[in-house]
């Protein structure tokens, strides 16, 4: 079968596009960063849903990113909370972290070059998200454009790459949906931000909070444990 790189956050949205790679027929990469970020929570997460998905690997990357700083999730900036319904506020959150996406593409495009793999799977979303600008579609489309140019493979003809993003015009409700059709199995994702020291999520956070409005729209009960009710 062909192969594919999967980036793997531990989330809802990449385990689903993970499963979707799947069901299309890919043998699956899952490729995880521990990227200083604020725990390794989303880590453990990753690996219980590459292993329940079938994976064929899955490689955790070390990225220092906390030596730049400049985000909630990477610095000592507080991670904002808020009361359940309360609107996310406009704009690109301190939770946004400086290039990330742009940062595990690249590597993700090596490792793929590496596999002889000329297709990248990743959960972004442009609906249901925190104002962040490396998830929306022009962003991924320049990427692709340029990830041909930059590599041997591309430049020789051998291949030519293409970045899935099945889930970049779906709202939460919708992945959720997918998710369950898809046989992924929710009480293994992870979402929350800043979660507690037993792993359960803050339910005030904004990844909480999109979350927790997703699985109501969907009529769905979310199987994870919230530190808020």
């Amino acid at each position: 079968m062909p192969r594919a790189v999967c980036l793997l956050s531990g989330g809802l949205d990449s385990a689903t596009a993970l499963a979707l790679a799947r069901e299309r027929g890919f043998d699956c990469y899952a490729l995880s960063f521990n990227y200083g970020q604020r725990h390794r929570i989303e880590l453990e997460a990753a690996a219980r849903l590459a292993r329940q998905l079938g994976a064929v690997r899955h490689q955790v990357l070390d990225l220092n990113l906390r030596a730049f700083g400049g985000s909630a999730l990477t610095d000592e900036i507080a991670v904002p909370k808020r009361a359940a319904g309360e609107p996310l506020p406009d704009g690109i959150p301190v939770t946004y972290v400086p290039a990330r996406n742009a940062i595990f593409l690249a590597c993700a495009l090596g490792w793929a070059e590496v596999l002889e793999a000329a297709d990248i799977f990743l959960g972004v979303n442009a609906v249901d998200y925190s104002g962040y600008p490396d998830c929306r579609p022009e962003f991924i489309r320049a990427f692709e454009q340029m990830a041909n140019l930059a590599t041997r493979a591309g430049v020789e003809g051998r291949w030519r790459l293409t970045i899935h993003t099945p889930l970049i015009r779906l709202p939460k409700a919708a992945i959720i949906r997918e998710a369950v059709r898809l046989g992924v199995d929710l009480s293994l994702t992870h979402s929350c931000y800043d979660p507690g020291e037993g792993g359960e999520a803050c339910g005030r956070c904004d990844s909480c909070q999109l979350r927790r409005r997703g699985f109501a729209e969907a009529g769905l009960a979310d199987p994870i444990e919230y530190a808020v009710g």
